[in-house]
């Protein structure tokens, strides 16, 4: 017989210092309502045009102030493209930032009236207070952007112009120019990667943190959930707007008064069009069972 067995001192092994099996990783549930996408067809964007339009024209005093404040945008960015042609496309970077962030009193004006409530220019110049912190981080992603943007842009000119930036004329000669072709089709080809990307960062990320108060991380991963969900008819949404906002910009640029708010209203509806809100199951419980 073994001599632990009749030792009184003897103490049994500790189960705590004996190896365990690793348990399986739970992921926890979800917290707040999940983010589905809506199925879309190709007249979607058309009814969000039209949707836009009838806010518009509810409410066109708050409509016409921001439509001013696009044409002055529009005007700076005139006046850049006449003596620094060089800077046009981070000027343009930069109106494709700032547009977005003004028309977030728009979505406000069109959330308002979706709710059955009465909008007013106060609570449409203010509706970004209360998301400060998540506009912040959405801003900085969208700045390196545009700074980026606008550094690609001088590369190119540099690369195609190296004996000096080109003036506004030079600019227009080299487009129009079919020997430069080289130039135009790298130029569109940067303008374009960057200029989708802002798009896609921004398409509903903007209007969903207005409308859910939800973190900039989660508005950009679902806004890109809904480009790569639907990509023809957001392609198609990004065309119609690109297409309205060139057709307003010529001759003067006047056509932006309406154009604008216009698209604004209507970036509202292409948000609540393409995303559908529904309630984690297992919250519900909880909260019934709590009440």
């Amino acid at each position: 017989m073994s001599s632990n067995a009749t030792d009184p001192n003897h103490k049994a092994p500790d189960d705590s210092s004996l190896p365990t099996m690793a348990q399986p990783y739970v992921p926890p549930a979800p917290v707040g309502p999940t983010a589905l996408m809506r199925p879309l067809g190709w007249g979607s964007p058309f009814r969000w045009l039209e949707l836009g339009r009838k806010d518009l024209f509810r409410h066109p005093g708050i409509a016409l102030f921001y439509g001013v404040s696009f044409f002055l945008m529009a005007q700076v960015l005139a006046l850049v493209f006449k003596y620094k042609p060089e800077y046009t496309l981070s000027m343009i970077s930069g109106c494709l930032l700032i547009g977005p962030f003004l028309a977030m009193g728009l979505y406000e004006v069109s959330r308002r009236l979706e709710q059955g409530e009465q909008p007013d220019m106060a609570s449409s110049l203010m509706c970004w207070d209360q998301h400060i912190p998540s506009m912040a981080m959405l801003v900085l992603v969208l700045m390196v952007l545009e700074l980026l943007w606008g550094r690609a842009s001088l590369v190119v000119f540099a690369v195609f112009f190296d004996t000096g930036m080109p003036s506004t004329t030079g600019v227009l000669e080299a487009i129009f120019n079919p020997k430069n072709i080289e130039f135009v089709m790298v130029y569109l080809a940067v303008g374009g990667v960057f200029a989708a990307l802002v798009f896609g960062l921004s398409v509903v990320s903007i209007p969903m943190i207005l409308d859910r108060d939800t973190d900039a991380i989660s508005a950009v991963l679902t806004s890109m959930r809904v480009v790569f969900s639907h990509p023809g008819v957001l392609l198609l949404w990004g065309a119609l707007l690109g297409l309205f906002v060139v057709g307003a910009l010529w001759p003067w640029g006047l056509g932006i008064i309406l154009v604008g708010p216009w698209l604004g209203h209507a970036s509202w509806h292409a948000y609540r069009g393409c995303v559908e809100w529904q309630e984690n199951p297992c919250e519900a419980v909880t909260l019934g069972s709590s009440n």
